[in-house]
């Protein structure tokens, strides 16, 4: 793949290995650029037209790299230089592979989930003029020895038949451990220790799922506790040896102190009548013709029978 711009001045080595920021590699000694020239811009130009070709060569829908991507994740690119082809003096790119750490939720051979974080094979591409020569080899051994990982150890995002047959041609892997998402790991994968991972039981039959079963159901066994008050725990109300004095303030509410003993209904009655009569009552008595004390003792006298009549 060409460009308008010298591709070999601007990747010094064979193979260029490019992080998020895309800075442009350490120059040659001797080799001068105009300032005005911007290397930056030129890398972001390599990565977005290799990104376009590989997507037009997997028939996909839009590019999967371009420079914004690599930007906004930790991916890292390998470029590939092909140093014998020096038309016009201005070099020629081979392809590139396009790998970063993700984390996976994968199934093991028994089938039970597991989070961990691979490095996966994100895009890979070699130009069309050039396939079959080694350059593919050589730029997925370069990116091993770099990464130092094993083949096995990688999970490939929806890897194409002609990556798949690469695979099994140079690294003898063949068996996939089927997975629910568009990832594919091969045999071996798990022999490998990987970070720390969170392991869930494995699935099984629908028949044997029991609701609220031991094993999916441990969450039930902890207690609830109730909303407040209801989770206050009672207590015996013990007398305080020393009454709280009464408030006569409207806006307080003292507690109430012990209520006086029972008194029996006649030490009652007895009570009320050795009471002096309330000045106002005297008065209406005074005032009350027919209430002379006189004539309410001849009243109260008269049989009950005679109050009948009337």
């Amino acid at each position: 793949m060409e460009f308008p711009f010298d591709v070999d001045a601007l990747l010094p080595e064979r193979i260029t290995v490019l992080d998020q920021h895309l800075r442009p590699p350490a120059r040659r000694p001797g080799t001068t650029t105009p300032a005005r020239v911007d290397l930056q811009q030129q890398i972001m130009t390599i990565v977005d037209e290799l990104g376009k070709a590989s997507a037009k060569a997997q028939h996909l829908p839009a590019p999967i790299t371009s420079a914004s991507r690599m930007q906004s994740n930790r991916h890292v690119m390998y470029i590939l230089k092909d140093t014998s082809a020096r038309l016009a003096g201005k070099g020629a790119i081979v392809g590139f592979l396009k790998v970063g750490y993700k984390k996976l939720f994968v199934l093991d051979d028994r089938e039970a989930h597991n989070e961990v974080e691979p490095l996966c094979i994100l895009d890979f591409y070699i130009h069309e003029s050039l396939q079959r020569h080694g350059h593919g080899r050589e730029l997925f051994q370069y990116m091993l020895q770099k990464e130092r990982v094993e083949p096995h150890q990688l999970a490939i995002d929806r890897p194409s038949q002609k990556l798949l047959k690469f695979l099994n041609k140079h690294y003898n892997l063949e068996t996939t451990v089927p997975q629910v998402n568009n990832f594919v790991i091969f045999e071996g994968f798990f022999a490998h220790q990987h970070p720390p991972a969170r392991k869930l039981p494995p699935k099984r039959a629908e028949g044997d799922i029991k609701p609220y079963s031991s094993s999916d159901r441990e969450f039930l066994k902890v207690a609830v506790e109730p909303p407040w008050p209801l989770n206050r725990t009672p207590r015996r109300a013990t007398p305080p040896a020393h009454p709280p004095p009464r408030s006569s303030s409207l806006g307080n509410s003292p507690e109430r102190g012990p209520l006086r003993p029972f008194v029996p209904e006649q030490e009652l009655l007895r009570s009320l009548r050795l009471c002096p009569p309330h000045p106002t009552a005297r008065l209406l008595l005074a005032t009350d013709p027919g209430g002379s004390p006189a004539q309410r003792r001849r009243t109260s006298s008269l049989p009950r029978s005679d109050e009948s009549r009337y």
